[in-house]
């Protein structure tokens, strides 16, 4: 079983996650966050408040606190999964299917497999597809890319 920390140090194109990986963030939501976060700040952190890059644990997992202005800030925050209300692991199984795979599949097909309303699978789903249209605007084909943008 590949660690999360062996993937992230990837380039993280959309090819290079494998099945197995997607499979095993699909089942822990720590995971997911922990994935996201590293996704997130591969490049250190800084402080969207002051521009610091010192930095402690947050109250919730993988957040982290600027030591300066004491703001802190979530793994999820300004990313694609941005105040949603259901559980991150869930997310990331449309994101994965819908991003990576390709598959379309129903917003029925979604709320059936993970148990989820079928009007929040096809918003997210819609959410997720807003974020790849400005990521081929970019000319971009990465997971950073793609989780890192924000629905508006």
């Amino acid at each position: 079983m590949p660690e999360i920390t062996n993937e992230i140090t990837m380039m993280f194109f959309k090819n290079e996650i494998s099945a197995e990986f997607a499979q095993q963030l699909c089942e822990d939501a720590d995971k997911v966050l922990e994935f996201v976060s590293q996704v997130k700040w591969k490049d250190g952190f800084v402080c969207r408040n002051c521009n610091h890059t010192n930095y402690c644990e947050g109250k919730t997992p993988f957040s982290r606190r600027c030591t300066r202005c004491k703001k802190e800030e979530s793994a999820t925050a300004h990313t694609l999964f941005h105040n949603i209300k259901f559980p991150i692991n869930k997310a990331f199984f449309i994101a994965y299917h819908v991003c990576m795979l390709g598959d379309e599949f129903s917003s029925y097909t979604y709320s059936f497999q993970l148990g989820l309303n079928q009007m929040t699978c096809w918003k997210f789903r819609k959410r997720i597809q807003h974020c790849i249209a400005k990521v081929d605007k970019q000319d971009s084909n990465t997971i950073q890319g793609i989780l890192l943008q924000t629905y508006e």
